[in-house]
């Protein structure tokens, strides 16, 4: 395992990564339309290539020998929705599914960890589905603590989803 920052031509790879990984985590019985193209338009390499630009957007992608196999995305200046003192969001922890528990996505927190905290937030925040049990499991493994719970919306539905918060 081999991390390091994002580059502009790791734009796609990540995209096609995020679509693998969101998919395989929130669509179990079949791929429908509406989820197609939720997935299709925010997953471009185009918004990739644009947070890659944004200083206020830092990622850090994990390499094996034939490319990436996890990233992680912490934007600043995001307010939590359940603590405004907090305004580090780890946005994206992402690991291709085949490659779990081999330590990517530790490896990959910490240094998202490491990016956080001189920055002066006294947290960084999360949040994930309130059904994917294996990240909420993960995260309060590592110290996060569940905070409360917000809705994620696609289009006109929303999505029950966990705050999670750990402190510096």
């Amino acid at each position: 395992m081999n991390l390091r920052p994002a580059q502009a031509a790791d734009a796609s790879s990540l995209a096609a990564l995020s679509i693998e990984v969101w998919l395989g985590t929130y669509i179990r019985n079949g791929v429908n339309g509406f989820f197609a193209d939720y997935a299709l338009t925010q997953f471009t390499p185009e918004r990739y290539r644009a947070w890659l630009d944004d200083p206020d957007e830092h990622v850090i992608v994990s390499m094996n020998a034939d490319g990436i196999d996890g990233f992680a995305r912490v934007s600043s200046g995001k307010t939590a929705p359940l603590d405004p003192r907090s305004t580090m969001e780890l946005s994206t922890l992402y690991v291709q599914p085949r490659h779990h528990g081999k330590g990517i996505g530790r490896a990959l927190l910490e240094a998202s960890l490491c990016h956080a905290r001189p920055t002066g937030s006294p947290s960084i925040w999360l949040t994930t589905n309130a059904e994917n049990m294996r990240a909420i499991g993960f995260y309060r493994s590592q110290g996060f603590e569940r905070i409360g719970t917000t809705q994620f919306q696609i289009g006109d539905q929303s999505y029950p989803n966990e705050v999670f918060r750990y402190s510096f």
